[in-house]
């Protein structure tokens, strides 16, 4: 198992002067940074599924702009109503601009997955060929982006006082069984050039601990 270590943030922004470790202050018209940011910037050349790790090229028919922490979820949250009410909201736009929490998902898997918690449900549950294990009300990522979901849980919980989808100590354990590979750093570090602020949990995964 990769050891993890804890960093001091106060050191973190020492050696990132570039990056502003907090919010996405940059950006609040969800629409126009799925189109323009996201596909057309991030995922412009293309990429991998977030949960089945498949190739694609382009958005096309079968891939669509996923949510680690659903927009459903926010609206419940900040209890804003309805989803056109909740687009006038200048907090509710700002949230679901935010490109760290933005994933490219097959449409099939992001239907299945919608008012679902995060949870381990184990071998009793049998995973589909992306590795996911989906029952009425819980969903189960697969192995290699259970860290990935963990730290842009932890990221929206603490950067936004949203509540968690699931327990906290399966998102700690998560972090801990997955820590950030090469992509995971290298996608974290593209959006915070973008957007201009890091998912201190990426950076210093011990963190979420501290949650």
């Amino acid at each position: 198992m990769k050891k993890i270590t804890l960093v001091p943030i106060t050191l973190t922004l020492a050696l990132s002067t570039t990056l502003v470790i907090g919010q996405n202050t940059r950006f609040s018209d969800p629409e126009t940074v799925v189109k323009d940011q996201f596909w057309g910037n991030l995922y412009a050349n293309g990429g991998t599924s977030f949960f089945c790790d498949a190739p694609f090229t382009s958005k096309g028919f079968v891939m669509t702009d996923g949510y680690v922490y659903p927009p459903a979820d926010i609206r419940s949250a900040l209890n804003c109503g309805t989803t056109s009410q909740c687009k006038q909201d200048n907090q509710y736009r700002q949230i679901t601009s935010d490109l760290h929490n933005m994933v490219p998902v097959r449409s099939r898997v992001e239907m299945r997955r919608r008012n679902a918690r995060y949870e381990n449900l184990g071998d009793a549950t049998r995973a589909d060929d992306c590795g996911i294990r989906k029952s009425a009300q819980f969903f189960e990522p697969p192995e290699h982006v259970k860290g990935d979901v963990a730290r842009t849980m932890a990221y929206m919980v603490d950067t936004y006082g949203l509540p968690w989808l699931g327990a906290t100590s399966v998102f700690q354990e998560w972090s801990e069984l997955d820590p950030p590979d090469d992509r995971e750093l290298a996608r974290h570090q593209r959006i915070a050039e973008i957007q201009g602020n890091e998912n201190p949990f990426v950076v210093n995964p011990g963190l979420i601990n501290r949650l």
